[in-house]
């Protein structure tokens, strides 16, 4: 069986395409082989700046003869509806069949399709790839018709046997397929052939290019933490700056080089920032004090000088780059001592967040109150998370924030300790953001919670109060990261929060913000339903002790029946809102939870229940029913209740009654229906004060423990007895397993 080695050699290709072009690469080929009729035992795709490689082993060298047989019309159809069958099948009136069967005689045809050489395979297959591979952007050049990430230079494509290689005759564009390739742009001189992947590797190798990227990440970062342990530092970590460094070179150099002096005072974010945005440098810390003191750059060329040449260009453009950082710094430093936070917050009202939604300084002031109502429930000083979220924003004014937005909240905390603000609120700044990820820290101190809860929920609820929602794959407001950050920071501080309430009013907030001018641009529906109601429309009457009743009325600018429609309109938005998006928070809890081994089907049998906004409650009923349905009584006891449910509704549909209530042991004829009663009744003694208590895995634990009983009724008694008494008691008795366990958790929604 023969390997297949495949280069497309190009010019650069971006760092942060090259992986996914390999996997894509590798895919799209092997798809088509395999589809073609060709199979192969192993695959593999590599990229560096210059090329994507793809070595296939043992590939079959030709693809089998399919035959295939087809049945026809029927022998006395009309002569058009043969010829059809033929020109489809490709044959002539000789070489068709004719068998009885059931229905009347028909025609066969027998049709073969021989096989063909994995050459002519590979280069339709590869021809197809090339012209059709899914670059995020791509181009033309010169007067053909090609389109790829950069000018495409050569097509290396060679098939590998015992007897040596041989070339796959393609040509694209002009391009012709053969087994050459070129090594390092600057250290290698000229073409050289290879005859498989092992020669192509060993080769390239010698010509100054490292194929793989995991082995030119892991040389950079051997060779960068040698050189920084020499000098008593550390390399920071930075795997997504390695990862795309080593998609710069082919042939990494690694050299360090120190940082002047008078940008050693800068904060170290501020540093690595610089260095990794603007060169691509790694950062080197000296331990014991936390500074950034010097910097990795990465060449892609060794030199007679070991480097000093390129070392001295990349200290100067780093020097230019940290001035200007430097400046920043303390022209915001001066700001602070000089005029306090202040003067960035007052800079913010002219900064609009959303047009429906007004300025940042109108967010901030929502985000201040609803902050300030939940740090009491988070164990934080009401006035000092008050203070935090009208400051937590207001680095998004200065100077070193506008240069670097990745900055924001960070620099947010070294302003609010320049400006001698207690150490909470500096805290707040920073974290408030948390957590950006499924990964990301979620902050603790409680003052920092309560400003970052209050600005993902103001999030949350501003833009479902505007209709601005996630659709599909799009999410520009990132709402959906904002609602796993309010679910993290829930859980993370067992918070007892009356998430229904929150959304509604801070939906509420929104809506009486909304200035005349922005009336009709946030509500049309109701500016037309004013111009065109009637007097009889206005008979609409509902409570009006809403906190926006005021303004609403002002905004409206008519009588009170008028604004009371408006009211109503609202009311119901409001709901329906408020609804749609505790809804929406629930289908990311189920994300969440999924990471945790809890089934969605198990979280919608805990949704059912009364307090499903509670988010703790609700994952701490999950997390105990889980346990329970893990266990071989949990599991057989969803079975044992859900054969009672589905007697118990049948009956209650064919006799038009409900089985509620009413059973009574006098009327049990076997133990084992005197034992269910039993068990009934002490799983309720245990399960009433342990759901009071919100001890959940006792409820579940107690409920589980019917499952003997409840097995053990439906081996010895028939529900449905010819005695109309016994059937009424017995369905009772199957009401009262069902309300017992329907108490715990809604077991109708488990699947299986």
């Amino acid at each position: 069986m023969p390997d297949l080695l495949i280069e497309l050699f190009s010019e650069e290709i971006p760092a942060r395409m090259q992986a996914r072009a390999a996997e894509d690469l590798k895919a799209r080929v092997t798809d088509g082989l395999v589809e073609a009729g060709l199979t192969y035992a192993g695959a593999a795709g590599f990229a560096t700046p210059r090329r994507l490689t793809l070595a296939i082993e043992g590939l079959t060298d030709r693809s089998p003869t399919l035959r295939e047989e087809r049945r026809g019309p029927r022998v006395d159809a009309p002569e058009k509806a043969v010829e059809g069958f033929l020109r489809g099948a490709g044959l002539t009136r000789d070489q068709l069949e004719s068998r009885e069967e059931k229905k009347g005689t028909f025609f066969f045809a027998v049709v073969e399709k021989p096989g063909r050489d994995a050459s002519a395979i590979v280069a339709e297959v590869l021809e197809s790839v090339v012209r059709n591979f899914p670059w995020p952007k791509s181009m033309r050049w010169g007067n053909g018709s090609l389109r790829w990430v950069r000018p495409l230079h050569r097509i290396l494509c060679i098939l590998t046997t015992e007897a040596g290689a041989e070339i796959v005759p393609l040509k694209i564009d002009g391009i012709k397929a053969g087994d050459a390739t070129e090594g390092h742009r600057f250290m290698a001189s000229g073409a050289f052939s290879v005859t498989s992947f092992e020669d192509y590797a060993a080769k390239l190798k010698r010509a100054k290019v490292i194929l793989t990227p995991d082995e030119r990440a892991d040389h950079i970062w051997q060779e960068a933490s040698n050189m920084a342990f020499a000098s008593g530092l550390e390399v920071v970590e930075d795997r997504g700056l390695l990862a795309e460094v080593a998609g710069l070179v082919e042939w990494p150099v690694v050299l360090m080089g120190a940082i002047d002096e008078a940008f050693l005072g800068l904060p170290p974010e501020v540093l690595q920032t610089s260095m990794k945005e603007h060169q691509k440098f790694f950062s080197v810390r000296n331990p014991k004090t936390g500074r950034i003191e010097q910097f990795v750059t990465v060449a892609n060329r060794e030199t007679a000088d070991q480097g000093a040449t390129i070392l001295a260009g990349n200290q100067k453009v780093l020097s230019a780059r940290l001035a200007d950082a430097k400046f920043f710094w303390e022209n915001d430093l001066r700001t602070v001592e000089r005029e306090g936070m202040t003067a960035w917050t007052d800079r913010l009202a002219d900064v609009t967040f959303h047009a429906k939604l007004g300025s940042q300084a109108d967010r901030i002031a929502r985000i201040a109150a609803l902050a300030r109502e939940i740090a009491p429930m988070v164990d934080a000083d009401a006035d000092l998370a008050e203070q935090a979220a009208r400051v937590a924003k207001a680095d998004l004014s200065s100077e070193m924030v506008y240069e670097f937005p990745e900055l924001q909240g960070l620099m947010g905390r070294y302003y609010s300790d320049a400006a001698g603000l207690p150490p909470e609120v500096g805290a707040a700044c920073q974290e408030h953001y948390s957590p950006l990820g499924p990964s990301d820290d979620v902050p603790t101190a409680p003052v920092s919670v309560a400003v970052a809860l209050a600005d993902k929920l103001d999030t949350l609820t501003g833009f479902w109060a505007i209709d601005e929602k996630p659709t599909g794959s799009k999410d520009p407001y990132a709402l959906r990261r904002a609602a796993l950050g309010v679910i993290r920071l829930v859980l993370g501080s067992r918070l007892r929060l009356d998430l229904f309430g929150y959304l509604y009013f801070q939906i509420w907030k929104h809506i009486g913000e909304v200035q005349t001018d922005r009336f009709e641009l946030v509500y049309p529906e109701i500016e037309r339903f004013l111009v065109d109601a009637k007097p009889s429309d206005f008979a609409v009457r509902v409570s009006i002790d809403d906190p926006v009743a005021t303004l609403l009325l002002s905004v409206v600018g008519s009588g009170e029946s008028e604004f009371r429609v408006v009211q109503s309109i609202l009311g119901l938005k409001m709901q329906d809102k408020t609804n749609d998006l505790l809804s929406f928070i629930h289908d990311r809890l189920k994300v969440h939870l999924r990471d945790e081994g809890i089934r969605h089907d198990i979280i919608d049998a805990c949704l059912a229940m009364p307090g499903n906004d509670d988010l703790t409650l609700l994952v701490k009923r999950a997390r105990a029913l889980s346990d329970v349905l893990k266990t071989e009584d949990g599991a057989n006891l969803v079975q044992g209740f859900k054969r009672a449910n589905n007697i118990l509704t049948q009956a209650e549909e064919k006799d038009g009654v409900e089985y509620s209530f009413g059973a009574d042991m006098k009327f049990a004829e076997s133990d084992e229906e005197k034992a269910l009663f039993a068990a009934l009744d002490a799983a309720d003694a245990r399960i009433k004060p342990a759901m009071a208590e919100e001890d959940f895995a006792e409820a579940m634990a107690a409920m589980a423990a019917l499952r003997a009983p409840i097995d053990a009724f439906f081996e010895a008694v028939q529900v449905n007895d010819d005695n109309a008494v016994l059937r009424r008691n017995r369905l009772n008795l199957l009401s009262r397993i069902r309300q017992t366990c329907l108490a715990v958790a809604d077991l109708t929604s488990i699947e299986g």
